[in-house]
């Protein structure tokens, strides 16, 4: 069992990475060197721990990761990228292009409507990020969103659903995700034998039909959101060369912070959150919200699960990612190009996020609960 003070110092971190971007307006407004503090603040409590077949704390493999991570954390097609590039990259094209992009948007709302257009953008880069990859799927939403003739909470809500469409959809391929590729490999063995499409088979039949219902609730809310005598014009910004090596460079900061975040509290993880029973553990992946889910799912997932087991935790690991800014990737870069803050996230994120986690709870885990399984 881990020490007492390690245990309340890890638990008092997570207390104060959940409560201060709500409470503190400094912190809400500098999120990517608060999480960052946090982090180192957790690893090196995390290096007084004794954790069995691994160092914990601060290392230099640690840091490597830290360095390195967000320069070389997927793949789009098959091909390593870092989201670091991807954004900068994305942020120079659009600066250069951006009349080209103006009128082509422009030209789009002219010809289809704005509930056509957030559906399919919803629904489309949730299946496709599983191949394209969440990151590339995130930027493609918020730029495109960011255009679109809507009031600023009607393009939050969209975006905060087209995201947990996005992070649901990357789960399904190993392409998708670092969690997904996780996975694979872990479970690449007997008795699953997992390749390419296990994910998709397992996780299909659940992921597929909620894509296309968030589709429909973004829809839904966006025009709740968007009044019809509102006059809003079809505006691309066009962000300055420092704004976008900013940004880049706060992704960079943020993707840090995640990693020494994982790592500071996986001992508690192993001691701790691991042993905890399926159905407890379904609701207890609810930390992934501020947690890196890759870290959690290669802490829980094993080939000793059933599939009922491994379809649990994935879907509660993804579902909470979606519900606050820190728990997935998609997230950090909507909420940094539009500028949403922790409380503007979660009023969305939160609610829908708990609603998908008890309409899933009750289709996978009570009727065996039950007894009826």
């Amino acid at each position: 069992m881990l020490d007492i003070f390690v245990s309340f110092g890890l638990l008092g971190i997570f207390a104060l990475v959940l409560i201060l971007p709500f409470k503190v307006k400094i912190v809400e407004h500098n999120l990517e060197v608060f999480l960052f503090a946090c982090g180192g603040a957790a690893l090196s409590i995390a290096g007084l721990a004794s954790v069995p077949g691994e160092p914990a704390g601060w290392s230099g493999a640690v840091i490597i990761e830290a360095l390195t991570s967000p320069l070389n954390i997927t793949s789009i097609c098959g091909i390593p990228v870092g989201i670091v590039q991807i954004v900068l990259l994305v942020g120079l094209l659009i600066y250069a292009f951006h009349h080209w992009l103006q009128e082509a948007i422009t030209s789009l709302t002219g010809r289809v409507s704005l509930k056509i257009i957030t559906l399919c953008l919803i629904v489309i880069l949730g299946l496709v990020s599983s191949i394209i990859s969440a990151i590339l799927a995130a930027i493609i939403l918020v730029e495109i969103i960011n255009a679109l003739p809507l009031g600023r909470q009607a393009k939050i809500d969209v975006v905060v659903v087209a995201c947990f469409s996005i992070g649901l959809g990357a789960g399904l391929t190993p392409l998708g995700e670092p969690l997904s590729t996780i996975v694979v490999s872990k479970l690449a063995g007997a008795p699953y034998f997992a390749d390419f499409g296990f994910l998709v088979r397992i996780l299909g039949i659940y992921i597929v039909p909620t894509v296309f219902i968030l589709g429909v609730a973004g829809v839904f809310i966006s025009t709740l959101r968007h009044a019809d005598d509102e006059v809003i014009e079809c505006l691309v910004e066009r962000e300055s060369i420092r704004e976008v090596v900013i940004r880049a460079g706060k992704v960079y900061l943020f993707i840090m912070a995640l990693v020494f975040l994982g790592e500071g509290f996986k001992p508690l993880i192993v001691d701790y959150i691991v042993s905890i029973p399926p159905a407890g553990l379904y609701w207890i992946n609810i930390v992934s919200a501020v947690l890196d889910n890759a870290t959690l799912a290669a802490a829980e997932i094993s080939p000793v699960l059933s599939p009922q087991q491994i379809t649990g935790t994935l879907l509660g690991l993804l579902i909470a990612g979606g519900m606050l800014i820190p728990g997935n990737i998609p997230n950090i870069i909507a909420a940094g190009k539009l500028e949403i803050t922790s409380k503007e996230w979660a009023r969305v994120g939160l609610p829908l996020g708990f609603l998908m986690m008890v309409c899933f709870f009750v289709i996978i885990f009570v009727p065996a609960l039950l007894g009826f399984v």
